[in-house]
């Protein structure tokens, strides 16, 4: 136990005095200062997912993120794509620009890492496109489509078109680390000229290490 007379004892005995969610807050905070101070290697100013649901089963998607990049630091030649989920989530791949050149797992998820084939240097903005067809990953009455937000990122949108013969009954966006579910009402869906029913969700108000998820029943 620390003595009264320790220096250390000065030091800790504020954040003793704080309840759960004022030292969660903390945290928080904390955590927002060591990464501005360690920016990474670029920020996201555009961060944009799609899911095209192709079958009334879920058996066979098409996944797409664009994602509009800064660099914040030279001689860049790299760009590490994440992916995770059920069924094939590999059934194809594809990246424009540069070359997928390895993938590996690291627990439920998987890091692709992109060659450039060029070197970036510091304030050059990049936009990549990435796209995978997904075979038997939607299959449940109830699914998800979900993004993790691992960089500064400025804006942000996730969007899930549905079969035709197979309409949206519910659908809410959940935030995974505040815990907070929200019905999505008609505002954000749309339907298409050929009867297919479209989800969106936009914010600029984007939260660093968020999980966002667009849950639905269909």
């Amino acid at each position: 136990m620390l003595s009264r007379n320790n220096p250390l004892f000065n030091f800790v005995s504020p954040f003793l005095k704080l309840d759960i969610s004022d030292f969660a807050n903390l945290l928080v905070l904390l955590s927002k200062r060591i990464h501005y101070a360690s920016p990474g290697l670029y920020e996201v100013l555009d961060h944009d997912i799609t899911l095209d649901l192709k079958d009334t089963k879920g058996n066979s998607a098409i996944y797409h993120k664009r994602q509009k990049v800064r660099f914040l630091q030279d001689s860049i030649v790299a760009y590490l794509d994440k992916a995770w989920g059920d069924g094939d989530i590999f059934a194809d791949y594809l990246c424009s620009p540069g070359t997928a050149v390895d993938c590996f797992r690291e627990g439920h998820r998987y890091n692709i890492l992109i060659s450039l084939r060029q070197t970036k240097n510091r304030g050059e903005v990049e936009e990549f496109h990435i796209e995978r067809r997904i075979d038997g990953g939607f299959t449940h009455p109830t699914e998800e489509f979900q993004t993790e937000i691992d960089h500064r990122t400025q804006a942000m949108s996730m969007t899930v078109t549905l079969p035709r013969s197979r309409p949206l009954r519910k659908v809410y966006l959940i935030q995974q680390n505040t815990g907070q579910s929200i019905p999505l009402g008609v505002g954000y869906i749309t339907t298409l000229p050929d009867g297919r029913q479209q989800i969106r969700w936009a914010t600029k108000r984007v939260r660093l290490y968020e999980a966002y998820i667009l849950r639905w029943t269909w």
